[in-house]
């Protein structure tokens, strides 16, 4: 890259530490190059209060705040939670936002005549990827820089003295410096003494949760919730119609408040090394699950099961930044069609943590309570003999010949 020629750069920016100091690295390392700076607004909410100020006072010469809330949702999040796509437990929160705001960045950039995009991402980090990948669909050509790549620093306490030390104002010290991304489907926690698997997050400590509580804080009385489905898209939240957004939103709330969606893992990065991670996804986990209720009455067997193997390599790609490649789409097809069907109500009762089933209805139910009885029904048991016979003849002519070995 020619630094010489690189004049007015485009900054994914979010406010916090990574982004916040990279405006005066830029235009130290870049002759004083023009930063403009970005943030897409993919429901981080409080986040965004101040941002303004904030990145003009640091040295960029305007900051656009891109209102991606419903395209996150409609494009992103919907497609992922009909394929059933979870990466290792993870439900891909930070996965899906970062190419949805990476097309908002080039979108400014072009408009603005940049010469380059930059982004905080780490060199251990997945997000890297996912930001460049989507850079290259729809920038192929547009520079990218990375000051982690480039720079000195080496550690979240030196990206705080260098902050210190250009008197840019922080919301973090190092005693709660964890590494967090947030948006309307999650808030993730890494860092500190996460770090170490050994030790159990501090839920019940104040402030440490943000979406949710523990659930030896959550309520003792269970909460009932109703759900209704069109073609796999969540529409209405206790008989009330809504957007998708809306129903999200919602739900953060109620399952929030029940102690739902609180994972903790040791994920494969997609870098090769593993990093343990604290997830909040309190409205997710109850589509996830009141989804796949409803898939068990209206996805036949043999499609339930492809679409089951293929949520692993939607998943990956997802985790792996290829949102914008041809399998990903032809996966979204796939599942597009399985979900011709999916319509009906699943009813949860959210209970301390637990979701528990309380019933579900579709009119393209596969289910017949005639069939299934254990009571009088039509079905004729002696059919299965000759099902059986058939079935098991390979295992029969086999045991046959292996006992002429003998």
């Amino acid at each position: 890259m020619n630094k010489e020629a690189i004049k007015k750069v485009v900054l994914a920016y979010s406010g916090g530490l990574d982004t916040s100091i990279i405006i005066p690295w830029l235009k130290e390392n870049y002759n004083n190059c023009e930063v403009i700076a970005v943030s897409g607004n993919v429901g981080q909410a409080d986040e965004l209060e101040g941002l303004e100020e904030k990145a003009l006072k640091t040295g960029a010469s305007k900051l656009y705040v891109l209102d991606l809330t419903d395209e996150y949702v409609d494009n992103y999040i919907i497609p992922t939670l009909k394929a059933g796509a979870v990466y290792e437990e993870y439900l891909l929160g930070t996965s899906t936002a970062r190419p949805c705001i990476a097309k908002g960045l080039v979108d400014v950039a072009l408009k603005e005549g940049a010469d380059a995009i930059c982004h905080g991402c780490t060199g251990k980090g997945n997000d890297q990827v996912r930001f460049e990948l989507a850079i290259k669909h729809f920038a192929p050509n547009m520079p990218i820089i990375a000051p982690w790549r480039e720079w000195s620093i080496k550690s979240r306490e030196e990206e705080i003295d260098y902050a210190e030390a250009h008197n840019i104002p922080l919301k973090i010290n190092r005693e709660t410096n964890y590494s967090k991304d947030k948006n309307l489907w999650h808030l993730s926690h890494e860092g500190l003494d996460l770090e170490n698997p050994a030790n159990e997050p501090t839920y019940e400590k104040p402030g440490f949760l943000e979406m949710s509580v523990s659930p030896l804080q959550a309520p003792d009385e269970a909460t009932y919730i109703s759900l209704d489905f069109e073609k796999g898209v969540p529409v209405a939240l206790n008989g009330k119609a809504m957007s998708a957004k809306e129903i999200i939103l919602q739900l953060n709330e109620l399952g929030g408040k029940n102690g739902i969606g609180l994972q903790d893992i040791v994920e494969n990065r997609l870098v090769g090394m593993k990093s343990r991670g604290l997830y909040e996804t309190p409205g997710g986990t109850i589509l996830y699950k009141a989804h796949s209720v409803l898939e068990t009455i209206c996805l036949d067997k043999m499609t339930m099961h492809e679409k089951q193997k293929l949520a692993i390599t939607f998943a990956e790609l997802v985790y792996n930044g290829q949102w914008f490649t041809p399998l990903r789409e032809a996966l979204s097809a796939f599942v597009d069609k399985t979900q011709e069907t999916v319509t009906g109500t699943v009813k949860l009762k959210l209970y301390k943590g637990n979701m528990i089933n309380a019933g579900v209805w579709s009119p393209n139910s596969l289910y017949s309570e005639d069939l299934a009885s254990f009571g009088e029904s039509d079905y004729d048991q002696t059919d299965s003999a000759g099902f059986i016979n058939l079935y098991g003849l390979p295992i029969k002519v086999q045991a046959i010949v292996n006992s002429k070995k003998k």
